[in-house]
């Protein structure tokens, strides 16, 4: 996939593409579908490959931040995640105001048209664009019919969650989920586990004093699910485009929360115990990077009598882990 991430770059985009526009966080199951569509769109009309465009940030970050969605995939993942899917090429748009107050015919005719030039464009059904989000699929098919362009609406695809409901795949729901702390379904409508990224920082050495040593991680800007103990899987890497690139995976128990049997008012700690590394085989984590694949939640957080009962606790949140692994 020829990643093109400046508007002067867009000059050696192949023009008569077949075209999807999205913010594509999450890169999700409704996403792959419509990329789908957009490559059987292709084939059907002899298109010169497929291509995706993207914003970084959410063009709400440049418009109303304090209205901006939290981050389900940062940009290096996303970017991984789009290239799986076989696109031809994607378009990374760095938001600016110029840009994004465009009415709807300026986009199409002082944006895509003389950059771009589509053959098709393949959306959703809520798909909006220029100025106050004043276009939609109407205004695209219309535009469309006098600039050469065809549209393709593909239809939401719908999941089941944990309680057995039928609910449309959006990014707005997996972030919903998450903030519930139903790692499962978010897994479900992402089609792959939740990935949390961060470094690994110095933290106050109570898990190795109670047995469980873990790796204190401080995230990027992303979704953190709700406070809790969960099931996982670990990622180590040197950069973050390192844990957003596929790799080896370590069985792991995460904790969300703060240290309530140690201190009343902590702030939120973010920590994996990895239950079969050895830093003496793979060396010390301290300032590296890592990836947390949140695969199921063990239980919600709590106060401890004593030290031991949490140990005790921990031990059984451990075993729980494998148990969901399948590493016991």
């Amino acid at each position: 996939m020829r990643v093109y991430e400046s508007v002067q770059e867009l000059e050696e985009v192949p023009p008569s593409m077949a075209l999807t526009i999205g913010n594509f966080d999450g890169v999700h199951r409704g996403h792959g579908r419509i990329i789908e569509a957009t490559r059987r769109a292709a084939e059907r009309l002899g298109a010169s490959g497929t291509a995706a465009m993207t914003f970084d940030p959410h063009p709400l970050a440049v418009l109303r931040p304090e209205r901006a969605p939290g981050v389900l995939t940062p940009l290096p993942l996303k970017k991984r995640l789009l290239a799986e899917t076989g696109l031809n090429v994607l378009i990374v748009i760095r938001d600016d105001f110029s840009l994004l107050n465009l009415s709807p015919e300026e986009f199409v005719d002082r944006f895509l048209m003389e950059r771009l030039r589509p053959r098709v464009l393949v959306e959703g059904p809520d798909f909006r664009f220029g100025y106050g989000r004043s276009g939609d699929v109407e205004t695209l098919r219309s535009l469309g019919a006098t600039r050469g362009f065809e549209v393709v609406v593909v239809e939401p695809m719908e999941v089941q969650d944990d309680r057995g409901q039928g609910v449309v795949c959006s990014s707005s729901r997996i972030r919903q989920w998450l903030v519930d702390g139903r790692v499962e379904t978010a897994a479900a409508a992402l089609g792959r586990p939740y990935r949390l990224m961060g470094t690994v920082h110095a933290g106050r050495g109570i898990g190795r004093a109670l047995g469980f040593p873990t790796a204190n991680i401080t995230p990027v800007e992303q979704i953190l699910p709700a406070e809790g103990v969960y099931a996982g899987r670990v990622q180590i890497g040197d950069s973050l485009d390192d844990v957003a690139a596929a790799g080896a995976l370590h069985p792991a128990v995460f904790s969300v929360g703060r240290a309530k049997t140690f201190v009343r008012d902590h702030p939120l700690l973010l920590e994996a115990h990895l239950l079969d590394y050895e830093e003496g085989e793979g060396g010390p984590l301290y300032d590296r990077w890592l990836a947390m694949d949140f695969i199921d939640r063990i239980r919600s957080q709590q106060r401890f009598a004593s030290a031991e009962v949490l140990a005790e606790q921990i031990g059984r949140d451990c075993q729980r882990a494998r148990q969901i692994l399948g590493t016991t």
